[in-house]
């Protein structure tokens, strides 16, 4: 079986009160219409049509990764009409499958078995709801054939108790859409060409539609506004923190944790409560995150400790460092084995080597840190003029005490020295005790200053 897939995607979602297309609303770090292109992706289908319509210059930039057909829909003028836009670039051999853009939690497995159902005729994907307001019904006749879908605005008392949907999630041939689309009318309060109205004109020629129901309610659920939105955000993150349960990683809480793009964990990780995961984060074996940690596009190494409060961005993390708390890694920050970055230290565009401590109070940019440095707090890495940025350089062992400034460019050899509290803006060779600090003076019969009488 041939397979191609079309995706509505043009509405503007007023409902979310928001400038931004309702299908680039971000689910998990992702777009909406993310999930379900990469969804039908899995299917293999010859080719995935996107009906775009609202803010499309946006919709298409975000997805540009993506191989697509984009379809402009100028008017929304309903369901039935978004698909009759992309029928032109569709094989006429293809069965066709129709998802939407706002349904983001649809399961491969479900696709499967509606596409399978779809080879002679058209078939629907429904589901059973506890509330079903708002959505169109479906009307079997006596032997349980699907017979029609009526929409909720124009169903009968009846027809609303009906507890039985219609997701709008449909299979068809091609040829089928191609006869029914054009024949589809628009005599209903909206004024819009439903789609499932083709069910209608199949069953009247005397053919059997076919229909299987979704997994859960949750599965077929779209996001209409900031509410719905929230209730997917909170289903997806807990499928997240259950598939990484089922892996073995340890959650201190699977409520508490938020997966915004790609983890992937090695044996013995530990996770503690409110840590967020952004962009692809990689984590080795043995790895423990503390609580209230935000890690962006970082790859942390076997045995690493990341302590409470810590944020770490576009980070390498060598196997046994200890970061934090309070720590703040930048985009290029790269930590060798056995590293200690301590409390209140900020880094960005810094290599610091095997075994090198930053415990304390410290920021460290566009530096090259040897092994066995020890920086002692307080001290800041110079590493901007007011036009240029410029690098320092610090080799093995080298002993920076506490509250010092180095003024880059510049280069500390091996065995360098800096006393605490210098400001150092030459190059230090090699085992030199760099000092660069006013003499001290003691003031014999000083006088501390008193207060001033109160005037009244």
């Amino acid at each position: 079986m041939q397979l191609e897939v079309i995706i509505l995607a043009a509405g503007q979602g007023k409902r979310m009160q928001s400038a931004l297309p309702k299908v680039l609303h971000s689910l998990a770090g992702r777009p909406l219409l993310e999930h379900v292109v990469s969804t039908a992706l899995q299917l293999q289908p010859l080719a995935v049509h996107v009906v775009i319509g609202h803010g499309s210059e946006a919709v298409a930039q975000a997805l540009s990764a993506y191989n697509v057909n984009w379809v402009i829909q100028e008017q929304q003028l309903g369901t039935g009409h978004g698909v009759l836009q992309a029928m032109p670039a569709v094989s006429p051999g293809s069965t066709v499958l129709v998802l939407y853009g706002d349904v983001p939690l649809i399961g491969r497995a479900t696709l499967q078995a509606l596409v399978s159902m779809a080879g002679s005729g058209p078939a629907l994907l429904t589901a059973t709801v506890e509330d079903p307001a708002g959505y169109g019904r479906i009307l079997r006749d006596d032997a349980g054939a699907l017979v029609a879908v009526v929409e909720h605005r124009d169903a009968s008392d009846a027809q609303r108790n009906i507890r039985e949907i219609n997701t709008g999630v449909l299979a068809a041939p091609a040829r089928d859409l191609r006869e029914y689309l054009p024949r589809v009318g628009n005599d209903n309060t909206q004024g819009e060409y439903y789609l499932p109205d083709i069910l209608s004109l199949a069953v009247a020629e005397g053919r059997t539609v076919g229909s299987c129901q979704a997994e859960s309610e949750l599965e077929v659920l779209g996001v209409n506004d900031q509410l719905q939105l929230q209730r997917l955000e909170r289903e997806c993150q807990h499928r997240q923190a259950v598939q990484l349960m089922r892996d073995g990683v340890a959650l201190a809480d699977a409520s508490r944790i938020d997966v915004r793009g790609t983890l992937s964990c090695g044996t013995d990780v530990r996770i503690d409560v409110n840590v967020v995961f952004e962009g692809e984060v990689k984590l080795g074996n043995n790895v423990v995150i503390g609580p209230n940690c935000v890690l962006r596009d970082v790859t942390i190494g076997d045995g690493a400790t990341i302590h409470a409060m810590s944020h770490l961005q576009e980070a390498q993390v060598g196997s046994g460092c200890s970061v934090g708390p309070y720590a703040r890694l930048r985009p290029g920050t790269r930590l060798a084995s056995g590293a200690r970055v301590g409390n209140f230290v900020e880094t960005k565009k810094a290599d610091i080597g095997a075994g090198s401590k930053v415990n304390h109070l410290s920021y460290i940019g566009d530096c090259a840190m040897g092994p066995g440095v020890n920086i002692g707090a307080g001290t800041i890495t110079c590493n901007y003029d007011g036009v240029n940025k410029h690098r320092t350089e610090i080799g093995a062992d080298v002993f920076v005490g506490s509250n010092s400034t180095l003024v880059a460019p510049l280069s500390i050899a091996a065995g360098g020295f800096v006393a605490a509290g210098s400001t150092i803006t030459k190059v230090v060779e090699r085992d030199e005790l760099a000092v660069s600090r006013a003499r001290q003076r003691n003031i014999q019969g000083w006088q501390r200053p008193g207060k001033r009488p109160t005037e009244d």
